[in-house]
């Protein structure tokens, strides 16, 4: 089998990269997810809408790859701005939890000086590990 493509139905196409890597082993690499939709089209231009949107695309990404939110097992976030991430960690948590649910993979979080596209405020990337029953 390899590597097998994810990439959820209904998704513009990816244009140079996968949003989604699933090995033989379960193993889900996911690409840097931003705060566009499904269709590349941002509809929030604020830090918690454009965050709750990348997880909302890392959680499909693992459910095309037959996975769930409790098979992630690392989120690695790089956001530009350190003041506005601190600034709403409340609403960073509770729009976590609204997307991903109690479950905390191990994470880590850079501060970075700017993202490829200029609209984007974070980016996360993922790793999960989908067990077939």
């Amino acid at each position: 089998m390899g590597l097998k493509t994810i990439h959820p139905e209904g998704w513009a196409p990816a244009l140079g990269y996968a949003n989604g890597m699933l090995a033989e082993d379960g193993t889900l690499h996911i690409g840097g997810q931003i705060g566009w939709n499904s269709q590349k089209v941002f509809e929030s231009h604020d830090f918690i809408g454009q965050m709750t949107q990348v997880l909302q695309n890392i959680r499909e990404i693992v459910e095309a790859a037959g996975g769930q939110p409790c098979d992630i097992a690392r989120l690695t976030w790089f956001v530009k701005s350190k003041s506005e991430y601190l600034a709403h960690q409340r609403e960073v948590g509770q729009a976590y939890r609204a997307v991903l649910g109690r479950h905390f993979p191990a994470m880590s979080l850079v501060v970075v000086a700017d993202l490829v596209e200029d609209e984007a405020l974070l980016e996360i990337e993922a790793t999960a590990h989908i067990t077939k029953a």
